[in-house]
Formats: structure tokens, C-alpha cells, sequence
């Protein structure tokens, strides 16, 4: 399957079977994030792999992760990101945010849904998870077995702005 049929086909999952993911499966996820470009390759970005009860329920403190079976917190590391001279921006949360989509998209090529979970009190998971003061958890990316089927690949047509409105070429 090509790279938008698969992009079209992911979608955010909310309700999950609850069937475990294959360890093999977690591999290549996490795979997929090993490979995702950072600025500079600095590689600012710490994973931590939650699928115990325990972890889970931890997680649950801070945030809803729909029943799924695996989640993955994704952490900016402050002390390794790059920083634009110009005004100082910090490219932790960027480079985060590509780990969690290449994740995301592998997740939906190997048959999983997923779900990008940014609503959670990361005072909570800093605190559960004793996460040292330079790991900033950006978000929590929840995967399972879909129980809801697979997304509806007509859905951008009507859920979307047009792509005239999204681009503009060397002018607004």
C-alpha cells in the first residue's frame, strides 16, 4: 500500500479490542520513530513504553487512553534539542511530534489504530513516572486493535479545507 493510502486510511481510534500488540509489531513502531528526522539529528526525544496494568492505570491519572493496550508517552528532552539562534526556539515539541506521526502511520500500515492524545495534566505523569526535569512529556500516542474499523478514506473530502485554501505558492 502506498504512503496516502495509508495516511487516509489511519484515523483517530477510541475504542479498542483490547487484543495485546505483538511484540514484533512494537518493534517496528518503535523502529519507525528511531528512523524519524530530528533537527540537526540531535535525536531530543525519549519514548517510554507503557503496557503493564500498573503503567497503564499510571497513565490513567493523567489521561483517557480508551481501553488501548500499548501506549507510548513521547518526551522532548530539553538539554539535547536543537535551538534556532534567531529567537531562541527549542525543537524538542517539533521533533517529538514527527517521532509520534512516523509512529502513528506505521501503526496504521501493520493493521493498529492509534490515537494522538495531547489532553492529559503532565504534572501527573511527570510525578507517576518520575520523569527528570529535562524530559517534557509533548504527548501520549495510545495503539490497539481498532474496534471501531478502519477510517472512512472520503471523510478529508468534506472534513478538510480545500487544498486551494491549505497552500498558496510564493504569495497569500
Amino acid at each position: 500500500m502506498d504512503f496516502l493510502s495509508i495516511a487516509k486510511r489511519r484515523c483517530s481510534v477510541r475504542s479498542y479490542t483490547g487484543q495485546p500488540v505483538e511484540a514484533e509489531k512494537l518493534e517496528k513502531i518503535l523502529e519507525a520513530a528511531h528512523i524519524a528526522p530530528t533537527a540537526a539529528n540531535l535525536q531530543p526525544v525519549h519514548l517510554i513504553v507503557v503496557q503493564s496494568e500498573e503503567g497503564l492505570s499510571k497513565i490513567g491519572k493523567s489521561a483517557n487512553t480508551y481501553g488501548a493496550p500499548l501506549a507510548v508517552i513521547v518526551c522532548a528532552d530539553h538539554d539535547k534539542a536543537w535551538v534556532r539562534p534567531f529567537d531562541k526556539k527549542q525543537t524538542g515539541d517539533i521533533d517529538a511530534s514527527i517521532l509520534t506521526d512516523h509512529m502513528m502511520i506505521q501503526a496504521a500500515e501493520l493493521g493498529l489504530g492509534s490515537v494522538w492524545i495531547c489532553h492529559f495534566k503532565p504534572d501527573v505523569l511527570r510525578k507517576e513516572f518520575k520523569l527528570p526535569a529535562n524530559l517534557e512529556p509533548i504527548n501520549i500516542l495510545a495503539i490497539g486493535y481498532s474496534d471501531e474499523g478502519p477510517g472512512d478514506v472520503s471523510r478529508f473530502d468534506t472534513q478538510r479545507i480545500p487544498v486551494s485554501q491549505l497552500v498558496s505558492y510564493e504569495k497569500l
